[in-house]
């Protein structure tokens, strides 16, 4: 099972499957940029939508300092090879997280 930490800075529910998780990747816009989530012993993951305008990322970010920490902390794992793509992700993944 899929725990959904946050939306928003909101506590929403469970990800109960792998097509639900990509749904929720599927409807991120610039509105709804950030999802964090656990899975079960693999960890917490951040997933932040990232437009190509490199200006409107910044201004997001000066506007809210939680988007603008968590992108920090994104940046910093990937420099300590923390990071993983989507494909990576979408592989570790089995039946059995979804238990």
């Amino acid at each position: 099972m899929i725990k959904k930490i946050r939306s928003g800075g909101d506590f929403v529910g469970y990800i109960e499957s792998l097509e639900e998780l990509m749904k929720r990747i599927e409807n991120m816009d610039r509105d709804n940029s950030v999802f964090q989530f656990s899975i079960a012993g693999k960890g917490k993951f951040t997933l932040v939508l990232q437009e190509e305008e490199e200006d409107s990322i910044k201004l997001d970010a000066e506007k809210n300092p939680q988007l603008k920490q968590m992108i920090q902390e994104s940046k910093n794992e990937y420099k300590e090879g923390k990071g993983m793509s989507t494909s990576e992700l979408l592989r570790s993944f089995s039946v059995k997280d979804f238990e």
